[in-house]
């Protein structure tokens, strides 16, 4: 006879959104490695027993921070790719310091938790795809000025040249940043929508 499934707190409790920011916090402040169930619980002001009854393990909790920081993403990537110059927009998004404490801490999770490191791949691939969709639909022709370059290996390389620079500030180091920076500038000079055509009509 299989054993009963064991009963977990419901996703709309205000009580597990105090434990998800609680753990969202300790982790931007001293690492995902200071995550434990006591932590957490004191953190949030609530008894330690009463995480275990929403997040039956760690991971779970863990993941559910990742699923959140995931969709947050999505949305900031969804209004970037709305805007007027998407490809600028998206740029923007990518070398945005303001997350590298918790991008890095993430990275360093998924290295050590197999179901957040599956999450992680798994949105990561299919936010690519959104994106080179969307940039196909709205850069269109104009990606022909860029030799060599299609949206997927635009969405790569600029997430990548994000990523290095985000990660690598957070590190302190800054060198060949500003030329990075203004190679990518160039790109994105050379896809902006052209405003004369667009005033004219």
């Amino acid at each position: 006879m299989a054993a009963a499934r064991r009963r977990v707190g419901a996703e709309t409790s205000a009580t597990r959104a105090r434990m998800v920011e609680a753990t969202r916090d300790l982790i931007r402040d001293e690492g995902y490695a200071a995550v434990s169930t006591r932590r957490v619980a004191a953190r949030a002001g609530l008894k330690s027993s009463l995480v275990h009854y929403y997040f039956p393990t760690t991971d779970d909790l863990l993941l559910e921070v990742s699923r959140q920081g995931a969709a947050e993403s999505d949305r900031m990537i969804e209004e970037a790719l709305s805007s007027d110059d998407p490809v600028r927009a998206l740029w923007e998004f990518f070398i945005d310091t303001s997350r590298v404490a918790m991008s890095l801490e993430f990275m360093a999770m998924a290295n050590h938790r197999e179901a957040v490191r599956r999450h992680m791949a798994e949105h990561s691939a299919a936010m690519r795809d959104r994106q080179v969709e969307i940039l196909q639909r709205i850069v269109g022709d104009r990606m022909a000025v860029l030799e060599g370059f299609d949206p997927a290996g635009l969405s790569l390389v600029l997430a990548g040249i994000g990523r290095a620079i985000v990660m690598e500030e957070g590190l302190g180091v800054k060198t060949g940043h500003a030329e990075a920076i203004a190679v990518v500038e160039t790109w994105l000079a050379k896809l902006a929508p052209d405003q004369s055509k667009d005033a004219a009509t």
